[in-house]
């Protein structure tokens, strides 16, 4: 059975960081791209970041360059968000996702759709 789970949410103060980890098992991801979405509350969900197979292309969405970063360690079958500078209007639920039909892909996924494995998601909470 193919489980992502994430962990690292939290409440933070605006400016705080956390750091999101995404650890799958069931299957090695080494050669899909993993990405992390987020959906606020009455939102629809958006995408936050991408990475692609090898590490090497990494997309943002505009709200969160410079702020955040996706890393992943194929060893540990595991993609981690680094989240900096938080700010209010990043509270959401995360999630990481994982392609799993698309390997090799020079470019991660942009959708939901492109995506075939979730995780169930942790909460992040920035106040003011």
């Amino acid at each position: 059975q193919v489980q992502l789970v994430e962990s690292g949410g939290g409440l933070v103060q605006a400016g705080g960081s956390l750091r999101l980890s995404c650890a799958a098992s069931g299957r090695t991801f080494g050669a899909n791209a993993i990405a992390w979405f987020r959906q606020a509350p009455g939102k629809e969900r958006e995408i936050v970041a991408a990475i692609n197979w090898s590490g090497a292309v990494t997309n943002y969405a505009d709200f969160v360059k410079g702020r955040f970063t996706i890393s992943r360690d194929k060893a540990k079958n595991t993609v981690y968000l680094q989240m900096n500078s938080l700010k209010p209007e990043d509270t959401a639920v995360y999630y990481c996702a994982a392609e799993g039909t698309r390997r090799l892909a020079e470019e991660p996924g942009t959708k939901s759709d492109d995506y075939d494995y979730w995780g169930q998601g942790t909460q992040v909470t920035v106040s003011s």
